[in-house]
């Protein structure tokens, strides 16, 4: 049974919940810089290093399924984390995705090539890949929650903006780990190859000091530890699973968000670049489309808590199936302002108004004692179909079109139609007190 809504529970220190954001900001910013970089640095040159027998398109389609293996494993970091998030709290859990991802970034720094070590250079490399799943399978939910929660007795609530701050770590996390390998892959294309790409990833340790620095000052979650007082029967993930529709919903909303970022970002900098474009071009556009997220994430976010989730997100979903096609001709056009305009226009503007709200709107969907597992097995399982096969498919399809972009555009509206479709069968949630029962149906007209 879940902890009945408290007009007892005092509000908490508005500083407690500055503080919250920040790390949620950095933490989760953090983790996707470690996470981006693989799949930047796959795009341009993990083929060669690591999968130097095959053909260019074999080895970069090879490259990107090491990507999808780090996707694969968020998941299973979903529910081992918030197994543990759910029964001991999320602060301890924060601190252990960040400490799993920083040391495993910085390994894939240190690992010997293909021409060092022979295969066992590709299954370190997924080894690795594994580990960073893993790491921001559990990541995102204890940084939400945290965030979330701290904000629920605030005046107005404003979950939607606050939850803002944890969704900002992912185009800070882009633009980061874009600017980065953008410095070092300006050296030379034999410098790059030998230790330019491994200074991304050697940095997480860096990175990796600062987010705990900051970790270890925030305060457990209030709605947990009012909640952990209360008797559990079952572990979360069962809970969980014994209704398991909650949970596809919120897989499924979060398709369409994820697709987009992935096709746009990771895959986009290894088509752009068979187009004819530069390096340093792509990733000057790929950073540009990420400034442009930082403003219109936290509008999107907010604008949720006035108007609702859903309409925000549709919204959201129905501008990335208009400008599918759009944006690709803009890409294929070899004009490097039209790239930036693509990427900006399908990445900045249509995939953050379908990702900003869906923090709050995942976290609103279970209730405390199962929301670190329901909502991280929601967001996980999303960024698994939508991101974490997109680029791998994306590739085989343009290969076999003979390098046309239009199986890409059909990516784009087929994730977009998905969470369209979803969103419209959800139940608008933004007005819902937190601790409202767990792990019910949230479809348009079905009762919680």
């Amino acid at each position: 049974m879940q902890p009945s809504a408290s007009a007892a529970q005092p509000a908490p220190d508005p500083r407690q919940l500055r503080r919250v954001a920040v790390s949620g900001l950095l933490g989760t910013t953090v983790e996707f810089y470690d996470f981006l970089v693989y799949g930047t640095v796959a795009a341009l040159v993990f083929g060669d290093l690591f999968f130097p027998q095959a053909d260019p398109a074999v080895g970069t389609i090879a490259a990107f399924g090491t990507f999808a293996a780090g996707y694969l494993a968020r998941p299973l970091g979903g529910i081992v984390f918030g197994h543990f998030g759910d029964r001991i709290g999320r602060k301890s859990m924060m601190l252990m995705t960040m400490v799993l991802m920083g040391c495993g970034s910085f390994l894939i720094g240190l690992l010997p090539t293909y021409d060092a070590i022979g295969v066992w250079a590709p299954v370190l490399l997924v080894a690795l890949r594994v580990v960073q799943g893993i790491a921001i399978g559990g990541e995102w939910g204890g940084a939400m929650l945290m965030v979330v929660e701290h904000a629920e007795h605030t005046q107005g609530s404003r979950r939607g903006l606050w939850s803002s701050f944890t969704q900002l770590g992912a185009p800070l996390g882009s633009v980061l780990s874009a600017g980065v390998v953008t410095l070092v892959a300006a050296l030379p294309d034999d410098e790059f190859r030998s230790w330019g790409w491994r200074v991304p990833f050697l940095l997480s340790i860096v990175l990796l000091a600062v987010g705990l620095f900051v970790r270890l000052k925030v305060a457990e979650s209030p709605l947990f530890a009012q909640a952990e007082r209360k008797p559990v029967d079952r572990p979360p993930i069962v809970e969980v699973l014994r209704r398991p529709k909650p949970v596809l919903l919120a897989a499924c909303v979060g398709i369409g968000a994820f697709t987009t970022q992935s096709l746009l970002t990771s895959f986009m900098i290894s088509y752009a670049v068979d187009q004819g474009y530069t390096r340093p071009q792509v990733l000057t556009a790929v950073t540009v489309a990420s400034c442009v997220a930082l403003a219109v994430l936290p509008a999107a976010s907010a604008l949720s808590d006035r108007v609702g989730r859903r309409p925000v997100v549709l919204a959201g979903a129905v501008a990335s199936a208009a400008l599918a096609f759009p944006v690709l001709a803009l890409v294929d056009s070899g004009s490097p302002g039209l790239l930036i305009l693509a990427l900006a226009l399908g990445h900045g503007v249509a995939q953050s108004t379908m990702y900003g709200p869906l923090g709050a709107l995942l976290t609103e969907m279970f209730g405390t004692r199962v929301r670190y597992t329901g909502a991280s097995l929601g967001y996980q399982g999303a960024t698994l179909i939508g991101a974490g096969f997109s680029p791998l498919i994306a590739g085989s399809l343009v290969a076999s079109a003979g390098g046309a972009g239009t199986p890409v555009s059909l990516l784009l509206c087929a994730g977009a139609a998905v969470t369209a479709v979803t969103v419209w069968r959800l139940r608008e949630t933004h007005a819902d007190a937190l601790d409202s029962p767990a792990s019910a149906p949230t479809l348009e007209g079905t009762p919680r």
